[in-house]
């Protein structure tokens, strides 16, 4: 009868076994997902920024345009944004020759999972528009900062419009999704969410290498006159 009574004995132990096996590693699971979870906002760290502070309404030869009320066709800053981003901000500038350039900027304090950026080529086709290209660029601004951006051409009827847009997640800009991602990550090892600014500069013409033209020089001037308390963070740290 002993000798019966082992044998059964030893599946039970075994199972046991497994499950104790089974619930030390859900254990150290939650444990590590609870230590790899960021909890510090890196937006915190920093001095907190105005948009209406840190992009000057008047730079070069460009100055906002008070002549009339700001109205600027913004899909990628539409009212349902206004809701995930603590700030917005929309401008027109003019310069001398009447050349007109739009800026859009939308900050959040939280770049996870739930309020990244939402990309303009995804927003204006929601909103109607075309997409007839688009392509990634790097401009090389005056201090020698090099400044990935997305190029593209968006349509609505008439309207031909040529944008150029970046995002800077903390202090690091992020063209593709997948590098907003990967920044995001590489935050997070660190325990800290970063915070997230997508930066949209824009005209209206039919001519689009005239059009990215005319926006190259002026985010040009534009970096120019950023604070450098604000550059690292609206144009990305200096590469290295």
């Amino acid at each position: 009868m002993s000798a019966e009574v082992s044998l059964g004995a030893r599946p039970v132990r075994g199972l046991r076994l497994r499950a104790a096996a089974i619930a030390a590693v859900l254990a150290c699971a939650a444990i590590g997902a609870y230590v790899a979870t960021p909890t510090i906002h890196l937006a915190d760290q920093w001095q907190k920024m105005e948009l209406e502070q840190a992009f000057p309404t008047q730079f070069g030869d460009w100055q906002v345009d008070t002549r009339g009320p700001v109205s600027i066709v913004s899909p990628d800053l539409a009212a349902r944004l206004n809701k995930i981003y603590n700030q917005t901000l929309s401008r027109i500038y003019v310069n001398a020759k009447g050349d007109r350039i739009m800026l859009s900027v939308a900050y959040g304090g939280d770049q996870s999972d739930g309020t990244r950026a939402h990309r303009p080529d995804v927003c204006y086709p929601a909103q109607g528009f075309q997409i007839n290209s688009k392509s990634s660029d790097k401009l090389t601004l005056p201090d020698g900062r090099v400044l990935p951006v997305q190029r593209m051409v968006a349509q609505l009827n008439a309207r031909i419009e040529p944008v150029t847009f970046w995002f800077a997640v903390g202090e690091y800009v992020a063209v593709s999704g997948t590098d907003q991602k990967l920044v995001q990550l590489r935050y997070g090892l660190r325990g800290m969410i970063p915070d997230g600014m997508l930066v949209r500069v824009s005209n209206i013409t039919g001519n689009t290498a005239e059009g990215y033209a005319l926006q190259t020089a002026f985010i040009a001037d534009m970096s120019r006159a950023i604070e450098s308390r604000w550059a690292s963070r609206l144009l990305g740290a200096p590469q290295k």
